[in-house]
């Protein structure tokens, strides 16, 4: 079986692949890959991936993530990163200070490389800023945006909610998760080519 390796320096996404990778020969490659400065997160996860198929040179997957605010025209968009290294989450609730529209979303971009081309897996999560910073630091989290982002039909942050919670809640909020679109796309994909051999 050929082994899928994940190449992320972001531990919270790497905890979050090994739940949907546990019948598969998955390891995670930790190392900071190089964004290019755009606000397109497939160009960015494309970006990421070449350069991580040639450091590991087996197949291998990144990730990018992109936070959108409505309110503020979809601020900060691609740039994550670099919002929350200048303004922090601080920065950004201090943006929304008494505006009514607090509807934001992450939107994901998984690029798998099998050494031939890349497969593209989206994720998308709706919700809500929350008014003030709320939670825990969990192993789980990606990013210090779960302390003020509340999943759509929910008062709790993510960082307020627990590895059953977070499960349950998308089965009410309709939101999507790269990692398993990709786990179920490539256990199919497998099997298909266990028949054909």
């Amino acid at each position: 079986m050929e082994e899928i390796i994940f190449v992320t320096h972001n531990k919270g996404k790497a905890k979050s692949a090994e739940k949907y990778f546990k019948q598969l020969k998955f390891s995670t490659y930790h190392f900071e890959l190089d964004e290019p400065r755009s606000d397109d997160i497939r160009e960015i996860a494309t970006a990421k991936v070449k350069q991580a198929y040639k450091i590991v040179k087996k197949p291998c997957m990144a990730l990018d993530t992109g936070f959108f605010i409505d309110e503020l025209n979809g601020f900060p968009k691609a740039f994550v990163n670099f919002s929350l290294e200048t303004i922090g989450i601080e920065g950004i609730l201090k943006l929304m200070e008494n505006k009514e529209n607090r509807k934001c979303r992450f939107e994901e971009c998984l690029a798998y490389h099998d050494g031939k081309e890349i497969h593209y897996f989206y994720g998308r999560h709706l919700g809500n800023l929350a008014t003030k910073i709320k939670g825990i630091n969990r192993e789980e989290k990606w990013s210090d945006l779960w302390y003020i982002f509340q999943p759509e039909h929910f008062e709790k942050t993510l960082a307020e909610m627990d590895p059953v919670e977070r499960e349950e809640r998308r089965k009410i909020d309709g939101s999507v998760e790269a990692l398993k679109v990709f786990a179920d796309w490539y256990k199919e994909h497998r099997y298909e080519n266990q028949l054909k051999d």
